[in-house]
């Protein structure tokens, strides 16, 4: 396997853009399958869950590896239901580039958004692949104009539609000034032919705006158009190469997944702009035994080898299947590697390439390559894995928490273990879904990013794990914060005869706006030996979990350790943990706390005529409108709702409007509970 050769790619969008569909085109033309699955008929190769293929959307990233032009692609297809938006994060964590999907009529979506920030996140180049260009209402023109405006993108288009809606027939290719068009019959070559007329003149614009927006990127390129010079195609394709790698340009290409038109155009951007390994910076980590000292692993067989434990799936067959980003280095099957976050060795027995949930055997893995190796011991999600004589720590993979809870509880007694056994290896699988026993019901509480994920989890424990469940009605994941500095101590003294405990602590704490938790010792002259410290603050660290109102977590809050006392018979790492706690509830109560509930940022697309029940029954939510814009022939409202408003919309937003309506949401942050509202949760009324 040539390196240089090698593109990691994903396909991200907003939910129903069509990627599921585009990659079951690419999939059909590389030659990789040899029959097209539709997600509408529950066949696609990428959506092989039951779950998926039922609902016609995709719950967890799917890997597959297919060639083109003498080029291997690594594809992973995301989820674009923001409930499991986890899996297009860590699968950003690991890409080198990303195809983002638009629908030509919808535009800019609002996970369409998020993904992008994700994108960003990581640093990760892509390529835009406006879809759906066959459908009414479609419009290549404003999506790009889009791209623009919400998403600050330097949207390059290389390409400009020939017809749209139902006389979409192909594209003009802006850099070679030559007309393509498909017939939209699955497998038949594109034809190229000349450039219709009514869009000559539109067509040079459009290279020239081309080199227009890539000359800031090369002297040879600025001095050529300046000069008024042709610019050859060749030049325009490195300069912009170059753009799309230093995340400078992203270039937008059109067409239609389903209608089988433009998917060739597209393979070509991926090979052409998307970056291979060795074109991309070195990963970077820190040595496991001085996290000051930053460490490189280039994209090179010969380097010592270096892998990222991704992603985590229970397998039927195999049991868990550890999803592995190879950043350098070459490991044979049957080799141990290292694992510095938990100091164990792990035995490599089987290497795989994965298509879809479909295996292929292989002896080795090196650089640039994603797979899938089985039975590892200690090993989780965002794990490094190394060679023990040159260890390296990965940035590891950070996960949003649960805003959803659930109680569950098995139908039978004997359902009881298979029930601990299945949420145990989900809770492996999947880091933003949390399993928690409530020691005051006694029940089994889950928690998830939204109604949906708890509904697929719920309905994998069933199907893959044969237990069948009760379920509770859903529970809103409140916080608690304070709202102004308190000062307070905590003191833990118990003389039982012989040897007693002592633990003696002063806090200050405020308030902090970014909503994270933090501590600081200011203790000074030893009033408290160091060895104590660690001990305060890990009885902080418990303390925060459980609030004075009602035992939520506590948020946005900083605790600084001032003063404190200690013996030296009695006091004991136990005793301040204590003593910690104490000081700390005793300081929540003296600084006015509140509850804090999570609200979500919510977009309604509706037709004009709904528009003032769409709103009404918003507020009645306790919704607060943000704005609203055209989009098309609808209207979309965005809004912010807290979450427990939202339970059960969907249902009533398709009666308000006919079912002509729909909406997504999404977490957006924490706000203080109106006092009312506060009351009636603190007392189990909602």
């Amino acid at each position: 396997m040539e390196i240089t050769k090698v593109r990691n790619i994903g396909i991200a969008a907003h939910i129903d853009a069509g990627k599921t569909t585009t990659s079951e085109r690419i999939l059909y033309y590389t030659g990789s399958n040899y029959k097209i699955g539709e997600v509408h008929e529950g066949t696609a190769t990428m959506d092989w869950m039951e779950q998926e293929r039922e609902r016609g959307i995709t719950i967890t990233s799917a890997a597959t590896t297919c060639a083109w032009k003498g080029f291997t692609i690594n594809l992973i297809d995301t989820p674009g239901h923001v409930d499991f938006t986890v899996e297009v994060e860590r699968s950003m964590r690991v890409l080198d580039g990303a195809v983002a999907v638009f629908c030509a009529v919808g535009g800019v979506e609002p996970q369409s958004e998020t993904v992008w920030r994700q994108a960003d996140k990581y640093h990760v180049p892509r390529v835009a692949f406006v879809n759906k260009m066959d459908r009414i209402g479609a419009d290549f023109a404003s999506v790009v104009k889009a791209m623009h405006d919400r998403l600050g993108a330097n949207a390059i288009p290389l390409q400009l539609p020939i017809g749209a809606e139902d006389d979409f027939a192909g594209v003009v290719d802006l850099i070679e000034q030559k007309a393509i068009y498909f017939s939209g019959v699955l497998g038949q070559p594109p034809a190229e032919g000349a450039i219709p007329p009514e869009l000559a003149m539109e067509a040079k614009q459009g290279r020239d705006n081309i080199i227009e927006a890539l000359s800031d990127y090369s002297d040879d390129l600025m001095t050529l158009y300046l000069e008024g010079t042709p610019v050859s195609s060749e030049l325009i394709r490195k300069t912009l190469r170059e753009a799309v790698i230093n995340l400078k340009a992203v270039p937008v290409l059109c067409g239609s997944a389903f209608k089988n038109k433009c998917i060739e155009p597209l393979l070509d951007a991926v090979v052409e702009y998307l970056p291979s390994p060795v074109d991309l910076p070195p990963i970077k980590g820190v040595s496991p035994h001085d996290p000051e000292k930053v460490l490189e692993r280039h994209s090179n067989p010969d380097e010592p080898f270096t892998a990222l434990a991704f992603k985590v799936a229970v397998d039927p067959f195999l049991g868990k299947l550890f999803f592995l980003r190879v950043y350098s280095g070459r490991l044979d099957k049957g080799s141990a590697v290292y694992n510095p976050m938990t100091g164990q060795k792990e035995r490599i027995g089987r290497i795989m390439r994965m298509h879809s949930n479909k295996r292929e055997d292989i002896d080795s893995m090196e650089a640039g390559m994603i797979v899938a190796v089985p039975s590892l011991k200690s090993t989780k999600t965002g794990d490094t894995l190394c060679d023990e004589g040159n260890q390296i720590v990965l940035e590891s993979l950070e996960f949003p928490e649960p805003v959803i809870s659930l109680a569950v509880e098995p139908a039978t007694q004997q359902d009881k273990i298979k029930l601990a056994k299945g949420l145990n290896a989900l809770a492996d699988e999947d880091p933003t879904f949390k399993v928690h026993n409530d020691e005051e019901s006694g029940q089994t509480v889950i928690s998830g990013m939204g109604e949906l994920h708890l509904e697929i989890i719920v309905d994998r424990l069933k199907r893959e794990f044969g237990v069948d469940v009760k379920v509770g009605n859903p529970q809103v994941s409140y916080r608690e914060a304070i709202r102004k500095p308190a000062h307070a101590e905590g003191k833990y003294i118990r003389q039982t005869g012989g040897r007693g405990q002592y633990g003696h602590v002063v806090f200050d704490i405020e308030p902090l706006d970014d909503g994270k938790y933090e501590f600081e010792d200011k203790t000074v002259g030893g009033v408290i030996p160091k060895e104590f410290i660690s001990a305060v603050e890990k009885g902080l660290e418990e303390a925060v979990q459980s609030g004075v109102l009602g035992g939520y977590p506590v948020i946005g809050v900083k605790i600084t350790l001032v003063d404190g006392s200690y013996h030296e018979v009695d006091s004991s790492e136990m005793a301040f943990k204590i003593a910690a706690s104490i000081g700390f509830k005793e300081a929540m109560k003296r600084a006015d706390p509140v509850l804090m509930e999570p609200v979500m940022s919510v977009e309604v697309v509706t037709p004009e005529e709904y528009v003032g029940d769409v709103i009404g029954d918003l507020s009645s939510r306790r919704g607060r409108i943000d704005g609203m814009d055209m989009r098309a022939n609808a209207r979309i409202i965005r809004a912010f709702v807290p979450l427990v408003g939202m339970f059960g919309y969907a249902t009533d937003l398709r009666s308000k409007t006919s079912g002509r309506a729909n909406y997504s949401m999404q977490f957006d942050h924490y706000e203080q509970t109106p006092a009312e509202v506060s009351e009636k949760i603190l007392q189990g009324r909602i």
